[in-house]
């Protein structure tokens, strides 16, 4: 079994542990996303599927999807990027953290990492002295990857 066919089905085990059900074709978008090692567009998961599997799942078949996997903690929604990461944390059992996504402007590659709760807390009460309030503490980051930096040099 691959190391890809183990997440899919700890994923599903999750999914029916709390009574949803990892289908057919979110089993293969999942999948193209864990395949990847960057963000992708719900365009180029449509032509992921098509590719490795032959299916063609119409565009907003692929969103509700990726909406149902993000409710499900499968994935994450990169607002910078408007594409989809797999989480990094699918397969753990311990508890997921405050996500950071560190993202290369040059390549796209995505690294997920988790922040102190303390550097959260900090930020909360810097942003509620400002006059707002913390909808989300997700954070993007616009990075270049190590690899990237090797190439420009």
């Amino acid at each position: 079994m691959t190391h890809i066919d183990k997440v899919i089905q700890y994923a599903e085990q999750c999914c029916k542990a709390r009574g949803s059900r990892l289908t057919m074709k979110r089993k293969r978008v999942l999948a193209g996303l864990i395949q990847s090692n960057k963000a992708l567009s719900v365009y180029e998961l449509i032509d992921f599927c098509k590719e490795h599997y032959g299916e063609s799942i119409p565009a907003m078949s692929v969103y509700r999807i990726l909406e149902f996997l993000e409710d499900e903690h499968l994935v994450h929604k990169l607002n910078l990027a408007n594409k989809y990461v797999a989480c990094a944390h699918i397969s753990s059992d311990h508890a997921h953290g405050f996500p950071q996504f560190l993202i290369c402007r040059k390549c796209g590659k995505v690294k997920e990492i988790n922040v102190e709760p303390s550097a959260i807390a900090d930020l909360q009460t810097t942003v509620q002295a400002a006059g707002f309030k913390l909808v989300s503490p997700k954070l993007e980051m616009n990075c270049l990857c190590d690899d990237c930096v090797a190439h420009a040099a």
